[in-house]
């Protein structure tokens, strides 16, 4: 039984049937590589042996009594592969429309609460049938004919985009035939041989978690207050990060329902690569300006283009500074504007770089625990009683807009993967979104590829397919531009 930490559990208190708290991933798969051929059941029974040896999928969530503390996870004993992997087939020739209507309302549904939070669903009959523009340029680098695909959920409240990465290394095989790095691992972790604890146990502990956030509240103060004193002369000088509560108004920027609008596309990491190398910026940098220019054309096909830049929320890893050895979540932010009031790439490239410095100068200032830590303090009946109040009152369309949305970098591992024997010709990440900031945009490198996963609330991006168009054209257009002026 292991505590979840606050900001783990914040992701908890956050969910509403219209602001769900899942991550999700679109694996594109070659089921012709899987040894012996592909069957649901060898596909199925593979994953239950190597999903044993991580917590992540075995654990499942119990409040403590009167909520005196966050909640536990504690270890599922009665848990059944067949409750979270399920099988469904497209229509006649399913392509690229079909699979992206299916996900859409696969995404849209609640995990539940009553068993580990996660699920997947193996689709079967997926047929490239001419997808079109961005469509087209998956098809090409991902050679989706015939193929199998899984569409991954799990809550927020057990992975970050860093430990996803690291979850998906852990399923996956360098070979076909080789066993996933989990299965080699066995169930060895704390819970695993426990029963499920009784109430008055889950009680007890959280009473005396509980004692210790007074004493706890007086250690992080010092430190916040720095941090604040800091700001505020980075704000003087000129050099602290875009600060949030200032961004213009978008589409984006009102209450979501609980449907969800889905594209993704793909590009050549090497084009990135070459782009870092001519300018002297970095691919973080490179990936907000391409971002920044594919929402400035979107935004200005709708005549909703603001004059002001967007600002973008971008989640920073802080796993290797963190002292903390709780938690699933080891996040910061920084705010970043993405130029989207410059029309020249180039331009939005040199602006980016020096801003994105400034950023990360200041965010590395800020200590790595300080959100963890605060977050300890979230309690949950106001925290979730608060977010009801924010939605009903509708006062993401009235007060001012925090950020426009947010904006995922995520490294992954550059070698042909396999899962359960069938390697992975893409891997399309998929946030979640909030209410005042109904888009978000991950990017996933891997072997080669950037893959990009946009997904949104319908009615702040009814044509997703139309923004991740402009992802590749705005890459080309980056580079052939760098080529010529550095």
């Amino acid at each position: 039984m292991e505590h979840l930490s606050g900001l783990d559990a914040s992701f908890l208190y956050l969910e509403t049937p219209e602001q769900l708290m899942h991550v999700c991933a679109l694996f594109v798969l070659d089921p012709a590589t899987s040894p012996g051929g592909y069957e649901f059941g060898k596909f199925r029974d593979a994953l239950d042996v190597a999903v044993a040896g991580i917590p992540q999928f075995t654990r499942k969530v119990r409040k403590v009594p009167f909520e005196i503390a966050h909640p536990v996870w504690v270890h599922d004993t009665h848990f059944d592969i067949n409750r979270h992997v399920h099988r469904v087939a497209l229509p006649g020739d399913g392509g690229y429309a079909e699979l992206i209507e299916l996900i859409t309302h696969l995404a849209s549904l609640p995990l539940s609460r009553h068993h580990p939070l996660w699920e997947m669903w193996v689709i079967e009959g997926y047929h490239d049938t001419g997808r079109g523009s961005a469509a087209e340029k998956s098809a090409d680098l991902a050679g989706a004919s015939d193929k199998v695909v899984v569409f991954a959920k799990m809550h927020h409240a057990a992975v970050d985009g860093a430990s996803g990465a690291s979850i998906v290394s852990h399923l996956c095989a360098l070979e076909p035939d080789a066993a996933p790095v989990a299965a080699t691992m066995g169930a060895d972790y704390d819970d695993a041989d426990q029963g499920e604890p009784g109430a008055l146990e889950i009680f007890g502990r959280g009473f005396v978690a509980s004692l210790a956030r007074p004493f706890n509240l007086t250690r992080i103060i010092q430190p916040s207050v720095d941090v604040v004193v800091k700001t505020v002369e980075r704000m003087r000088r000129g050099t602290a990060m875009a600060p949030p509560f200032k961004a213009p108004r978008t589409p984006f920027n009102n209450n979501i329902t609980g449907q969800r609008s889905i594209g993704v596309t793909d590009m050549l990491l090497d084009d990135f690569k070459e782009i870092r190398r001519l300018s002297g910026a970095t691919v973080n940098d490179v990936v907000l300006t391409i971002a920044g220019g594919a929402l400035r054309r979107y935004l200005a096909d709708h005549n909703d283009l603001p004059d002001a830049p967007l600002l973008a929320t971008v989640p920073v890893s802080v796993r290797e500074e963190s002292q903390r050895s709780e938690g699933m979540n080891k996040v910061s932010a920084l705010f970043a504007r993405l130029g989207t009031d410059i029309d020249d790439p180039w331009e939005r490239l040199i602006a980016m770089g020096e801003a994105n410095r400034n950023a990360k100068e200041h965010q590395k200032a800020i200590p790595a625990d300080a959100l963890q830590d605060w977050a300890e303090f979230a309690p949950p009946r106001t925290f979730g009683l608060a977010m009801r109040t924010y939605a009903a009152l509708r006062i993401s369309e009235r007060g001012p807009v925090v950020h426009n949305l947010v904006i995922s970098n995520v490294p992954g591992p550059q070698m042909p993967l396999y899962f359960m024997g069938a390697k992975i010709d893409a891997l399309y990440p998929l946030g979640p979104i909030f209410h005042g900031a109904g888009l978000n945009v991950t990017v996933l490198s891997n072997n080669g590829i950037v893959h990009v996963g946009i997904i949104a609330c319908p009615a702040a991006v009814p044509d997703p397919e139309l923004l991740v168009d402009y992802f590749p054209l705005e890459l080309t257009k980056l580079r052939e531009q760098a080529e010529q002026l550095a």
